[in-house]
């Protein structure tokens, strides 16, 4: 972030404007400065990017070691607006009402049209976005988590950079028993986007699927998950300078530490699969 002042301004009005409690706010500054911000916002400013997980690693610690000072964590994209007044109280009822959930996911609209894009609704059956449903992963950008989700398995992947670095966490959280959802009525408002705009995307993404099949998957299941991605992806015809990145990514996935490799419990496999997301899709 760091140039987008006049949206990072009206996030943080959203913020303040929130009902309930007084919700702290620490903007991270990854490799930019920080433009001028509202009385008693904490600013982060870090002299080198360090990518989304990296970022919002530090802005975890900012509320002491793993969060733990506070027993909620919003994360939210700097050009985004909560055009409600009520989404932090519906967070902290939400967790209250159910000791198992661990993560919310919010719906991300645009602020002019209204519409969810389809890759925002974290479930394959999301031709309705205004359903609320158990969810096996959620976005980075919209979310909100129980800190003691990372007190348990820890914090987002730093050396992801960018991708897949949600459905990293959320798998720990599933494997260690955390329920996540995604709530229709949390809504951030959001200019919509492709992210393909970014110049690493097809790299880090190939990379980063493979990562996130080596660090959580069951032996057997590997091939079977990337396999599958393949499949989609060469369905979907990319470029030929898309599918060399692609292609370099994916070596680069294979030919590089993962990180440590904790596969998940076949129970876990389980219910992943009766939550409509076996992990091999």
């Amino acid at each position: 972030m760091g140039n987008r002042p006049d949206e990072l301004r009206a996030l943080l009005d959203s913020v303040a404007a929130q009902e309930g409690d007084r919700v702290e706010v620490v903007v991270v500054g990854n490799g930019a400065p920080v433009p001028d911000v509202p009385p008693g916002v904490r600013i982060v400013e870090l002299p080198e990017n360090l990518g989304i997980p990296g970022g919002r690693n530090v802005g975890i610690e900012a509320f002491g070691p793993g969060g733990s000072e506070v027993d909620i964590l919003l994360f939210l994209d700097d050009d985004g607006l909560l055009p409600r007044t009520d989404t932090a109280e519906l967070c902290r009822q939400a967790f209250a009402a159910d000791p198992e959930l661990g993560i919310i996911s919010f719906r991300i609209a645009d602020p002019d049209t209204g519409v969810t894009q389809r890759r925002h609704v974290p479930r394959l059956r999301a031709s309705d976005p205004m359903r609320s449903s158990r969810v096996t992963t959620f976005l980075g950008g919209a979310n909100a988590v129980r800190t003691k989700v990372f007190a348990e398995v820890g914090g987002l992947p730093d050396d992801f950079f960018y991708a897949h670095e949600e459905t990293d966490l959320a798998w720990r959280a599933l494997d260690a028993g955390w329920a996540i959802d995604y709530r229709a009525d949390m809504v951030l408002h959001h200019p919509t986007t492709a992210p393909s705009r970014h110049a690493v995307y097809h790299r880090m993404v190939a990379r980063n699927r493979v990562w996130l099949a080596r660090r959580n998957l069951p032996a057997l299941l590997v091939p079977a998950y990337l396999g599958t991605w393949i499949l989609l992806t060469l369905l979907r015809r990319p470029s030929g300078a898309a599918l060399r990145a692609w292609l370099g990514g994916f070596r680069e996935g294979w030919t590089t530490p993962c990180g440590p490799r904790r596969p998940m419990r076949w129970r876990t496999v389980w219910r992943l699969t009766r939550l409509g997301r076996p992990p091999v899709i």
